[in-house]
């Protein structure tokens, strides 16, 4: 995600144009770490980086924990379960990531975003947001695009006049074809667009 990217992305559509005129870079600083934003992604059903109830802190905060890993997830699973209230399904799922990291040790640097989702794909419980979110937030992977993100959907109904009754998914490609190679920036640059713009700090 460089300067070039923002550059070509200007110059590609009017509307981020606008926004990119208006906000700073989005930027974040990645955990890099697969496992961790998994769980947060399972348990909070939100990505940490983008949580604004925090509800994945609060639980490793009530276990004294600054993160969570392999080795201290029984002192996690004792503090917090207990009481989160999660459902057989969520359970199940949480389960099945234990087991893949238990049994898999990967580079994930090495892969490509098509092996990526591949590996991640085969946990069940673990679907195309998700893993979307990994490669967009943890990997930081340059051209990603979820489309079946609720938030984003809104986002460009709004800002691009697209019909929510009628192929949503595939305006929003059509639409996405003019940043082929730095969906990844494009979104960011929505998303924080809209985090600004409930703050209040844009005009609509």
């Amino acid at each position: 995600m460089t300067p070039n990217a923002t550059t070509r992305l200007a110059q590609s559509d009017p509307v981020l144009e606008k926004i990119i005129a208006t906000i700073p870079p989005p930027r974040f600083e990645s955990t890099k770490d697969v496992f961790f934003d998994l769980m947060s992604c399972i348990l909070e059903q939100q990505i940490h980086y983008r949580s604004t109830k925090k509800i994945f802190q609060k639980m490793l905060e009530r276990a004294s924990l600054s993160t969570l890993t392999l080795e201290n997830f029984e002192v996690f699973e004792k503090a917090v379960f207990p009481t989160a209230n999660l459902s057989d399904s969520k359970y199940e799922t949480v389960e099945r990531i234990l087991a893949f990291f238990n049994t898999h040790t990967i580079d994930w640097n090495l892969l490509s975003d098509a092996e990526v989702i591949e590996q991640l794909s085969g946990i069940k419980g673990v679907g195309k947001w998700t893993i979307d979110m990994i490669l967009l937030y943890t990997l930081q992977r340059t051209d990603v695009f979820p489309y079946d993100d609720f938030h984003l959907k809104e986002i460009m109904v709004k800002l691009y006049g697209l019909n929510p009754a009628s192929r949503l998914k595939a305006q929003m490609l059509e639409v996405s074809g003019a940043w082929a190679g730095d969906r990844s920036l494009a979104v960011l640059y929505l998303l924080e667009w809209k985090t600004r713009l409930k703050k209040g700090d844009l005009n609509a």
